[in-house]
């Protein structure tokens, strides 16, 4: 069985998301900051999706298995999309089934929904953008700013362009992008991520992963044999723990 397949407990987030008022081109990278502090397991995204403004959200929905939630808008100048989100946050957070949540959007309307599950002694977090009002910003745990995000993004996708220029033409099944976005989910101040939270990322990140395509019967030796990672034990209490740092470009 790969070494991957080992769970730990983690805590459970519900991403929800104003698909008027956020970027579906990062949506990646807020997976990512959500995975920080959990396992996102409901993902939700909301709109009148009848709409074309809402069309660029389709594919990456569906890549990162998000539900989509119709809400019609009723009335011309209305945002219907506030009250429905608003209403399953309130319904999942008296459900029990999570531990935290995750609001992406701008709207200061999320203002009194972030303050009352803070009022619960639940965690939420937020992402939006700079000018989300400082009323929501503070009513979060965290908030997490889009143009931070698009920074990371396009740093990233320099540093690929890089490796690719230096080295000879990687095929579809590199495994470097996830390997990162699941290292920058786990890692801690001190610059290390366990070899066992990476595993559980990368099972959030794509359920279908598995050391086994890329050739290797471990992630520890799929770790191993790339040049940006290195790898360390580390002994406390009797027992051995694995830790893995990304290179500095």
């Amino acid at each position: 069985m790969p070494e991957t397949s080992s769970k730990l407990i983690r805590n459970k987030i519900a991403m929800l998301i104003d698909g008027d008022n956020a970027q579906a081109g990062l949506l990646t990278q807020m997976l990512v900051e959500a995975g920080r502090h959990g396992q996102v397991t409901v993902r939700r995204i909301y709109g009148d999706w009848t709409t074309n403004n809402m069309n660029s959200w389709k594919d990456t929905l569906n890549f990162h298995a998000f539900q989509p939630i119709q809400q019609f808008r009723y009335t011309i100048g209305k945002n219907a999309t506030d009250s429905a989100m608003i209403i399953d946050a309130m319904d999942i957070l008296h459900s029990g089934v999570v531990d935290g949540f995750c609001l992406v959007s701008s709207d200061s309307d999320y203002t009194r929904l972030a303050t009352r599950i803070r009022e619960t002694g639940i965690f939420v977090m937020g992402i939006g953008e700079k000018k989300t009002p400082k009323p929501f910003v503070n009513a979060c745990d965290v908030f997490v700013y889009t143009e931070n995000l698009a920074t990371e993004k396009r740093a990233a996708q320099q540093q690929q362009k890089r490796a690719k220029n230096g080295e000879k033409k990687k095929d579809e099944s590199d495994p470097l992008p996830l390997l990162a976005q699941a290292f920058e989910m786990t890692v801690q101040q001190d610059g290390w991520a366990t070899l066992s939270s990476m595993g559980n990322a990368l099972y959030q990140l794509d359920p279908a992963f598995d050391p086994r395509t890329y050739g290797h019967k471990q992630l520890s030796k799929m770790i191993g044999s790339l040049e940006r990672f290195e790898i360390d034990t580390q002994e406390s209490s009797g027992s051995t723990t694995l830790r893995v740092r990304m290179k500095e470009s």
